[in-house]
């Protein structure tokens, strides 16, 4: 015998089984929760540990002395020591620049590294010019080439006076190309 004729699907029109459960459904969402609340406590975590690395060396005003101490038409070396924040080193080193003090009052200051390869010049007061014991480069009192094979005058840093006091911001420049690109 046959058995009778069941319907194929026991179900009543219109209606459907859900797929799963309310114990399924709820641990969905809380992991969605929790995986939205730790990214939202990563990215600002991760951040603060990468941008200090991806950060620009930074360099403040340093104090390198005062305008009355400067001898008007001679240049003169300004030896300090600066603080460096690279990422998260903090660093004090020795430094130096040339300041020239013109009968007007203007200072100028210049980086004590050559435009040709980075050597260190000095003032030949005999010559009254900056010369370059490397590679024979000279500057005049303004910075501009006179001769040798430096590609660019010398670098000029940023200043401030405040209150009879020198105040500069260090920065070092590529050695050989023929305009200024910072370090």
């Amino acid at each position: 015998m046959n058995p009778p004729d069941e319907p194929k699907d026991k179900q009543t029109p219109g209606f459907f089984t859900p797929v799963g459960s309310r114990r399924t459904f709820f641990a969905w969402v809380t992991a969605a929760a929790a995986t939205v609340i730790g990214l939202s406590l990563a990215v600002p975590l991760v951040g603060y540990f990468v941008s200090p690395a991806l950060k620009r060396r930074e360099s403040s005003w340093v104090d390198v002395g005062g305008l009355d101490e400067l001898p008007v038409g001679e240049p003169k070396q300004l030896d300090y020591v600066a603080t460096i924040k690279d990422g998260w080193m903090e660093t004090k080193v020795n430094k130096a620049v040339w300041v020239v003090k013109e009968g007007d009052g203007r200072v100028t200051v210049f980086s004590p590294m050559c435009t040709h390869l980075g050597c260190g010049y000095h003032w030949d007061r005999g010559d009254q010019q900056f010369k370059c014991p490397c590679h024979g480069s000279v500057f005049d009192i303004t910075g501009r080439v006179l001769g040798g094979p430096a590609p660019r005058p010398l670098d000029r840093l940023p200043l401030k006076i405040e209150n009879g006091r020198l105040l500069v911001q260090y920065k070092e420049f590529k050695a050989g190309l023929p305009r200024s690109v910072e370090l």
